[in-house]
C-alpha cells in the first residue's frame, strides 16, 4: 500500500540536527515523490538532510497560492503504482497553518496511508513553553491588517480568553510584528498575559511571558522575526 508521509522543515535556521529525527534522514532516500510548496526550497532542505540523496532523480509537485484545483486531483497518481510521497512545508509541521490538508484529504478519499512524522511547530512549542492554559486553546492565523477590524480582533480574543478560559494564539507578517505589539499594549487589559515566541529552536530563541502591565515597561523588537502570540 502507498503511504503519505507528513515531513517536518526547520523552523529556524540550521537547527536540522536538533529537530529531526534520524528516520526522517533516512526515510527521504527512499521516496522519490514530493508535494512542496517551493521546489528550490525543498531541494535544497532534502539535500541539507541528506547528502546522500539524489535530487535530480525526485519528481516534485508544487502545492501553493497559484495551484490550481484541478491540478492538485493528479498529484498522487503515482500512488497507483504503490509509490510513496512526501509532503514538506516551507517550515514547521505539514498541514498545521499550511496548505497540504486538501492533499491529506484526497488521500484518505483514495485509501492511502498517511503517516505524520514527528517534528517542530511554532504553535505548539510556543504554546507549551508560555506557561498559559494548553488544556483548551485556539489558533487564529493571522491577525486583520486593518486598524479597527485588527483592533475588534484583539478584543474579541481577550474576551474569549475570559469567558471561555481559552488561551488564543495568533501571528502577523514579521514586519508588522511591532506594530501589532503596539496595540495589543495599548488595547488588552493591563493583566492580561500575553507570551511572546520568535526563532524558536533558533540561537536567538526569545519565548517570554508577561502581563501586558510588565510589557509595557520594556518592549522588545520583533522587526521582520517571525512571532507567535498568545495571550490568556
Amino acid at each position: 500500500m502507498a503511504k503519505l508521509y507528513l515531513i517536518p522543515n526547520l523552523i529556524s535556521e540550521n537547527s536540522e540536527n536538533y529537530v529531526i529525527t534520524n528516520f526522517i534522514k533516512e526515510k527521504i532516500l527512499e521516496i522519490k515523490f514530493y508535494i512542496v510548496e517551493n521546489v528550490r526550497e525543498a531541494r535544497r532542505y532534502l539535500k541539507k538532510l541528506n547528502t546522500d540523496i539524489n535530487i535530480d532523480d525526485l519528481t516534485f509537485y508544487e502545492l501553493n497560492k497559484y495551484t490550481k484545483d484541478d491540478e492538485i486531483y493528479d498529484f498522487l497518481k503515482e500512488t497507483n503504482n504503490n509509490n510513496d510521497f512526501g509532503l514538506i512545508s516551507d517550515a514547521g509541521l505539514p498541514c498545521i497553518a499550511d496548505p497540504g490538508s486538501v492533499i491529506v484529504k484526497i488521500a484518505h478519499q483514495k485509501g492511502i496511508k498517511v503517516v505524520p512524522l514527528v517534528g517542530p511547530s511554532s504553535i505548539f512549542m510556543a504554546l507549551m513553553s508560555s506557561g498559559l492554559n494548553g488544556q483548551n486553546f485556539a489558533f487564529n492565523g493571522y491577525i486583520p491588517i486593518e486598524k479597527n477590524a485588527k483592533i475588534n480582533k484583539i478584543k474579541q480574543l481577550e474576551q474569549k480568553v475570559k469567558k471561555e478560559n481559552q488561551s488564543q494564539i495568533f501571528m502577523d507578517t514579521p514586519y508588522r510584528n511591532n506594530k501589532l505589539l503596539d496595540d495589543l499594549i495599548s488595547t488588552l487589559q493591563s493583566e492580561t498575559n500575553l507570551c511572546i515566541a520568535f526563532d524558536i529552536t533558533g540561537k536567538n530563541e526569545f519565548i517570554t511571558t508577561k502581563k501586558i502591565a510588565e510589557w509595557k515597561k520594556q518592549k522588545p523588537n520583533l522587526d521582520k522575526k517571525p512571532c507567535m502570540f498568545i495571550i490568556d
